[in-house]
């Protein structure tokens, strides 16, 4: 196993940390469920949730491919970001999943969340429906009616990010997006978080290399937490994976699965970003 790497620090200064942010957008998590729940009520978006078309099977898409050592990205669909501004003004949803199955992505992760992200969960709907790809809802998961909502739309997982909740959240979430058949991706910054998502049940455990403090982002996050992950747990690497050289230092690792986004949205066409970061040696 290669530990270990000279991959440098990419600094991104900011005034606020990333615990302000998240600090921030839950608060309006807070007010948009309130205000959503009075439109449709909780037992009626359960019943929405029960009622959706069955989940396609999102984390037997990511370990059928770590199993045999290729990679399993998931590829997100991501207008914009808070820090960064947009991505990409000709944004088709439908259009970019589409590019992403063919290129030969696992998953897709779509982002939700309209006040920070200017996401939608229009777009989870039109990405699902253009291809055959499980779909990960990409929000700030802080009740289980955003949960109930994601399996309404037609989302096979979500995203609960450490930073953010309690372990006892953590495990309550885990538990209802279960009984819907959904898998759960559970996100950690560093080695306090880790010992928390530990606990749960889901084999799924992202790493993300942004420091929530400084934003810096470096694989080293990755390399270092992996030491204290069992076997048990298939490791999602995130943020900072922007060339092939990036890949092969995970892979050399033993660490086959990928969530990107900034760097294919960046991209005229996010498909061949995409084939050109994970499988232009194997194909070409």
């Amino acid at each position: 196993m290669v530990v270990g790497s000279t991959h440098p620090t990419r600094h991104n200064p900011s005034k606020h940390t990333m615990t302000d942010i998240l600090n921030k957008i839950n608060a309006t998590k807070r007010l948009e469920i309130t205000a959503a729940q009075a439109l449709i009520s909780n037992n009626d978006m359960h019943a929405l949730a029960l009622k959706a078309e069955p989940t396609r099977d999102f984390l037997g898409a990511i370990t059928s491919r770590v199993a045999v050592k290729t990679p399993a990205v998931i590829a997100e669909i991501k207008k914009a970001s808070p820090s960064k501004g947009v991505f990409r003004e000709h944004f088709a949803p439908a259009e970019i999943a589409r590019h992403y199955e063919a290129a030969g992505a696992a998953c897709l992760s779509v982002l939700t969340d309209e006040q920070y992200f200017q996401g939608h969960a229009d777009y989870l709907k039109a990405a699902r429906a253009a291809c055959a790809l499980p779909v990960l809802r990409k929000d700030f998961i802080i009740d289980i009616y955003q949960i109930d909502q994601a399996r309404a739309w037609g989302a096979d997982a979500i995203l609960l990010i450490a930073a953010s909740l309690t372990l006892d959240e953590m495990k309550q979430f885990e538990a209802h997006a279960f009984s819907l058949g959904m898998s759960v991706l559970v996100e950690v910054h560093n080695e306090a978080e880790l010992h928390q998502a530990l606990q749960l049940q889901t084999p799924l455990l992202g790493v993300n290399n942004r420091n929530l403090r400084t934003f810096d982002v470096t694989l080293q996050t990755t390399l270092d937490l992996m030491k204290q992950i069992p076997a048990s747990k298939t490791i999602v690497t995130e943020s900072g994976i922007l060339a092939p050289a990036d890949v092969a230092l995970m892979q050399q690792n033993d660490i086959h699965a990928f969530l990107v986004g900034e760097a294919f949205m960046r991209t005229p066409h996010a498909g061949d970003a995409l084939h050109n970061l994970f499988f232009s040696n194997i194909h070409d």
